[in-house]
């Protein structure tokens, strides 16, 4: 039964024409399935319309093949196609009485046309302003006939939304498109009626209303996507002139890195200021995004007028059905978003979306997996799962779940594995949500038994005579420094401390003196650990063969508030390097392009290049099978880190495939 402090997010909202049955909104995000992964898409969004979402929207949705991001399968609404396309997703969202909206999308001089090869429109002649692809073109500046294009473009986009069954349809003024360009004076230098004034500056974001509100007459609420920025006053003075023009705004501030952060550096409904000041400024409707997990969040920010929808993607991402969960009194269920941004970084990346939290997310179609039903096994069996860590609770989780007995044993007092470890480090505490949702749905079953502080080895398997064993023992950082830039051990000298960032994650004694820390793994934890230990009063030098700290964060949107904590840290960061020797008192590395060689001094170095999976008992397994030792179960498998390192995304999807495929049909 739901908790009557809740009550407030399942009451109904008109927005223009329709209703949306209560105060979930999934905000457009990208999925990197789009126009290219159709139904895909459609059963993505299909399960989140099930999961209890009351409005759920495209990505970004081009209006025409001016607008065109290339390698990133974004949505699109330009001809026939794209309208049957679009309806898989719009049938699928009604069957569970959701509305569907669209996000009608302009690009301007932020993308470069790759695939369509058409100039790119901005207000000026330069370079794309997305600097993180600095192509080599430059845009066409926008004429009056440009501009009446453009309107007419939108139009048509509209009607075509309509016509695919979408309820709300955007106007999308944000996020450093073209309507972004014409709203900054900075970029907005036009001398006509374009340019200049607030007013005219806002000239064209008016005129795009009214051509979709024409175009969608009734049939269709129309929403403004827009930022309303505390650091902007200018920005509540546009949005005070346009106040009453939408049936719904969709709202933002301008820090992408507040809108989009890493739970490393932004926190739960991080923009609540900024929307609190616009919605006393409107009576429509205002949705907003603050990356809620927190119900009482939700319902305080909605009781406290500073919204009227909580607009989410990334929490929608880790679970689906988190608004179902709370209408069924089931909060204690809900897989809470850890703002990993592993989401973000593979549609980044072209791909389908992921989820650490939410190894179903993107499989929905392809491999018809859901995020809250899992099929019985046809025969429940006896299953040893070895490792508590993400994979092996995953595993034992969905092993549980489908009927069979399991038993997870853990060589350690603590469970959760790395996560746990990690979960300690500066800003990581979210990322404990793995472990500790898994292990609140493991208590509620009662065939799955834990053993701590069991380490076993091979006849202690057999003992237990299971009838299948998956391991998940992990994988451990090794000193040799063979990585991606090397294939031999970096040469170190009698006397030279190497450390593993093992030792560092373990607690375990580390020498006072100057370290290096050698990064050619490239995500959070070589930034992670330089902070924690500049933080203890170590002076830490970071060197990366890249060309800048932590370069995938760059993809998880995080690279440059990390680069920034290091600088303000005090972290040495030196680029373009490489590891070539280690010395007891310094290490010498050598320039990526020029090879010269250079040294920095330090005591002790770790290096991140690489880990080496625990496999030792998987292999014994095979090998007892293979001898039809006494005991040996039907099948043993790796899982995890165990079978092939990775991120904990990758391992947690590890353990959830091998056990929902177990004694399954492919």
């Amino acid at each position: 039964m739901r908790d009557a402090r809740y009550d407030i997010l399942f009451d109904p909202i008109r927005i223009g024409p329709v209703t949306a049955k209560n105060r979930f909104y999934q905000v457009p995000h990208c999925t990197g399935m789009g126009w290219l992964r159709p139904h895909m898409l459609a059963a993505m969004r299909g399960v989140k319309a099930e999961g209890g979402w009351g409005v759920v929207c495209t990505e970004y949705c081009s209006v025409h093949d001016s607008s065109d991001d290339g390698s990133y399968p974004y949505a699109r609404l330009w001809n026939t196609d794209d309208i049957r396309a679009n309806a898989l997703m719009t049938d699928a969202v009604h069957e569970h009485s959701a509305l569907a909206g669209a996000e009608l999308w302009i690009g301007g001089n932020y993308i470069a046309n790759m695939a369509s090869r058409q100039p790119t429109l901005g207000l000026r002649s330069r370079p794309p302003t997305n600097t993180d692809q600095l192509h080599p073109f430059q845009c066409r500046p926008l004429d009056k006939e440009d501009i009446r294009d453009v309107l007419k473009w939108q139009r048509d986009a509209a009607l075509r939304a309509v016509e695919a069954g979408f309820d709300i349809v955007y106007v999308y003024a944000t996020h450093g498109y073209l309507l972004s360009e014409f709203l900054d004076p900075e970029t907005n230098t036009r001398t006509d009626e374009y340019g200049g004034s607030l007013e005219n500056r806002l000239r064209i974001v008016r005129e795009l209303i009214a051509e979709t509100r024409d175009a969608v007459g009734d049939k269709a609420a129309l929403a403004v996507r827009f930022t309303a920025d505390l650091s902007d006053p200018e920005s509540f003075d546009a949005f005070g002139l346009m106040a009453e023009d939408p049936d719904l705004w969709d709202l933002t501030v301008h820090d992408y890195g507040i809108e989009m952060g890493a739970s490393r550096f932004v926190r739960e409904s991080a923009l609540e200021d900024s929307i609190a000041r616009a919605k006393a400024l409107t009576t429509k409707p205002v949705a907003a995004v603050g990356r809620f997990t927190s119900p009482d969040t939700m319902a305080r920010v909605v009781r406290a007028g500073i919204q009227d929808m909580i607009g989410a993607a990334r929490p929608s991402i880790a679970d689906p059905f988190l608004p179902r969960k709370i209408e069924e009194g089931r909060v204690e269920d809900i897989r809470e978003c850890i703002g990993c941004n592993v989401c973000y970084a593979h549609n980044t990346l072209g791909v389908p979306i992921r989820c650490t939290q939410n190894p179903t997310m993107g499989e929905e179609y392809r491999r018809g997996w859901h995020p809250e039903r899992i099929a019985p096994a046809r025969k429940p069996e006896k299953v040893l799962v070895v490792g508590a860590g993400p994979a092996g609770l995953e595993a034992a989780r969905v092993l549980g779940q489908r009927g069979h007995d399991v038993m997870l044993a853990e060589a350690g007092r603590d469970l959760g594995g790395r996560v746990t470890l990690e979960s300690r480090l500066p800003g990581l505490s979210e990322w404990a949500r793995v472990r500790d949702w898994r292990l609140g749905q493991i208590d509620k079953l009662t065939n799955v038994e834990i053993f701590r502080e069991s380490r076993l080895s091979v006849d202690d398997v057999l003992a237990v005579g299971a009838d299948h064993v998956l391991t998940a023992t992990g994988a451990e950082w090794v000193t040799d420094g063979i990585s991606r830039h090397r294939n031999t051990p970096v040469p170190a000298a009698p006397g030279a401390t190497v450390l593993t960032a093992d030792t560092i994650l373990r607690g375990e004694a580390i020498p006072n003196g100057p370290v290096v820390i050698y990064d050619d793994d490239h995500y959070y934890l070589g930034s992670v650990l330089a902070l924690s230990l500049r933080s203890r009063g170590h002076d830490v030098t970071l060197v990366t063969p890249a060309g800048r700290p932590a370069g995938w964060g760059a993809y998880t949107n995080e690279q440059f508030q990390s680069a920034a904590a290091l600088i303000d840290a005090g972290v040495e960061i030196v680029t373009n390097r490489t590891l070539e020797r280690i010395e007891p008192d310094h290490c010498v590395t050598a320039c990526i392009f020029s090879g010269q060689e250079g040294e920095i001094a330090a005591d002790w170095v770790l290096p991140l290049t690489r880990r080496e999976p625990c496999d030792t008992l998987y292999r014994a397994l095979k090998k007892a099978i293979a001898d039809g030792a006494e005991g040996a179960p039907k099948s043993v498998a790796r899982i995890g880190d165990c079978d092939a390192p990775g991120i904990i995304a990758t391992v947690v999807y590890s353990g959830y495939k091998a056990a929902v495929e177990l004694g399954a049909d492919p």
